[in-house]
């Protein structure tokens, strides 16, 4: 599996970096599934977020821009 490609506008066209340390991005994989970077906020918001919302020991919870997800959002797939 590799990151083939991005949802939306890089990082430093939305002017969501500081080009020295991380950026949120949403990538697509060669898989056909999705990665996103973002800040680990899992200890923060716990395991169990939501009463139906879980994470699991492999998992971490990451949050992203608000312009982030919006940027990607008609790269989106509707299936």
């Amino acid at each position: 599996m590799k990151a083939i490609g991005r949802l939306g506008k890089s990082p430093a066209e939305r002017g969501d970096t500081t080009s020295t340390t991380g950026s949120p991005d949403i990538l697509a994989l060669s898989d056909g599934s999705f990665a996103v970077i973002g800040v680990d906020i899992t200890e923060e918001l716990g395991l169990n977020p939501l009463k139906d919302a879980r994470c699991a020991p492999n998992e971490r919870i990451v949050r992203i821009t608000r312009t982030t997800l919006i940027a990607a959002k008609e790269d989106i797939p509707d299936e």
